[in-house]
């Protein structure tokens, strides 16, 4: 569990956030929520335990665009769902699910961003990752349009990526972290297929890759839309992402380049040898990239129904 000192380092880190946000948030306004969630999430990793890379993915995409304020659920023409890089966010349907329960247990109190948020802590424990406590308290935006959206691409640069973090108030540590949880990610086979067919022009692979990698990845783009991004556990949460990256085995470019780069390769290396302190690090990042830029008080609103505002 992450301890509650943890909490008051990182109350430093984000003072206007953590001013509002807080472990146990609806403790008395809705003592059962974190429990309703916690259930449905298990329900719908024993069906599919991809969900955990998929809610991962909806957090990273919402939190990153306007901050942590489920802009990313609204379902409207021109919304941020609509942009071209949430076009393979999934489970919005766990989310709405999610919703109605709270709902009817305790109506208009329990936020969207804060059910992403939790819903996530929940799906990473059930893949084998650590179990936390994260605060809660975030309102719902009030925005949600499809300009906003600018997220990294698999072939941005380390000082690219690292830069966006680092925007966003997270240091070299948080942003290795957050990337690592490719480790039970797929990828869309067409976002990397020049790294294995025709590497920048070449006509052959990308030097940079495992040949072995390069097969495997070559069968199993002939077959399917996608691969996984660790190809040795690929539904497991643990640092065999990063044991991977150092063998020539990252599937995106720019994972592979965290573990050639100077300002990253140190940090691969220390999370490759050492999965209890990937963890913790993990932990770390997940509590602040669930601080960005969030809504508090009185500010935005907690929406009766995800997909649209009240």
């Amino acid at each position: 569990m992450m301890k509650f000192s943890s909490i008051l380092v990182l109350f430093f880190i984000f003072p206007i956030a953590f001013a509002q946000l807080r472990v146990g948030f609806y403790s008395r306004s809705c003592p059962q929520a974190e429990t309703i969630v916690r259930n449905l999430v298990r329900q719908r990793f024993g069906v599919d335990p991809t969900v955990t890379a998929a809610l991962l993915r909806m957090h990273f995409h919402d939190c990153f665009v306007r901050g942590c304020d489920a802009s990313l659920l609204i379902d409207a023409p021109n919304s941020e769902k609509t942009a071209g890089p949430n076009g393979s966010v999934r489970e919005f349907a766990l989310i709405d699910q999610i919703k109605a329960q709270l709902e009817a247990a305790c109506p208009s109190t329990v936020s969207c961003a804060d059910i992403i948020t939790l819903a996530t802590r929940d799906s990473v424990a059930l893949a084998g990752g650590p179990s936390y406590s994260i605060p809660t308290g975030r309102r719902d935006g009030l925005l949600s349009n499809d300009v906003d959206v600018a997220l990294p691409g698999p072939t941005i640069s380390v000082a690219g990526a690292v830069s966006l973090f680092t925007d966003k108030g997270m240091n070299v540590f948080d942003a290795v972290a957050l990337i690592g949880a490719h480790t039970v990610g797929k990828g869309n086979c067409g976002l990397f297929s020049d790294r294995f067919t025709n590497f920048q022009g070449t006509g052959r692979p990308d030097p940079a890759m495992d040949p072995a990698l390069v097969s495997s990845l070559r069968n199993t783009c002939a077959n399917s839309a996608t691969a996984s991004l660790d190809q040795s556990t690929p539904l497991r949460f643990d640092n065999q992402f990063f044991k991977q990256l150092r063998k020539k085995r990252g599937v995106f470019q720019v994972d592979q380049r965290l573990a050639t780069d100077r300002q990253t390769r140190g940090v691969v290396a220390r999370y490759a040898n050492n999965n209890a302190f990937f963890k913790r690090q993990f932990v770390r990042a997940m509590i602040k990239m669930g601080a960005v830029d969030v809504l508090t008080g009185s500010a935005g609103q907690i929406r009766r129904n995800c997909k649209r505002f009240n």
